[in-house]
């Protein structure tokens, strides 16, 4: 089980990157994040039963620890000693300059609300719509019409 589990978190740790870079504002919060996120993987693994995707199950916890960090601190994300858990996952350094194009986005989206960055997030890792839905407990409907809303906001946002 392990060793599944670290096979299929190493083959997808890109989506762990791209959720702290939406929500961290530099790389040591990056870090930490990352960290908190993957023993919060690890933790719920093995309530994972295959019903969805792996990366779709990732992005749920992912997205769901970093709101619930965001939400608690504020700016200041507590973490867990990495060193007490069990198993140790290397973690590939983030290049960033692989996105300089999409900086002004993620600037954008960090404006929005915790919901509306997970939605951009998710639409943006072009999922489609009832996958977004499954991943933020949402009706598709519902997830549709936020995400023009949340469109016509960055437009704001972008072209002042």
């Amino acid at each position: 089980m392990e060793h599944q589990f670290v096979t299929n978190l190493q083959s997808n740790q890109n989506i762990v990157h791209k959720v702290c870079t939406l929500y961290t504002n530099d790389k040591d919060a990056h870090k930490d994040l990352f960290q908190e996120i993957t023993i919060q993987l690890w933790k719920a693994y093995p309530k994972f039963r295959g019903d969805a995707k792996f990366s779709t199950w990732m992005y749920r916890v992912a997205l769901n620890t970093a709101i619930t960090l965001y939400r608690k601190s504020k700016r200041t994300i507590r973490t867990q000693d990495y060193d007490s858990v069990i198993f140790k996952i290397k973690a590939d350094e983030y290049d960033e300059t692989e996105e300089q194009q999409l900086k002004l986005m993620y600037k954008a989206v960090k404006q929005l609300g915790d919901i509306d960055k997970a939605l951009v997030f998710l639409y943006l890792e072009d999922k489609d719509y009832r996958e977004i839905s499954e991943t933020l407990g949402i009706s598709e409907v519902n997830a549709r019409v936020k995400m023009n809303r949340v469109k016509t906001k960055l437009r704001t946002i972008l072209n002042p």
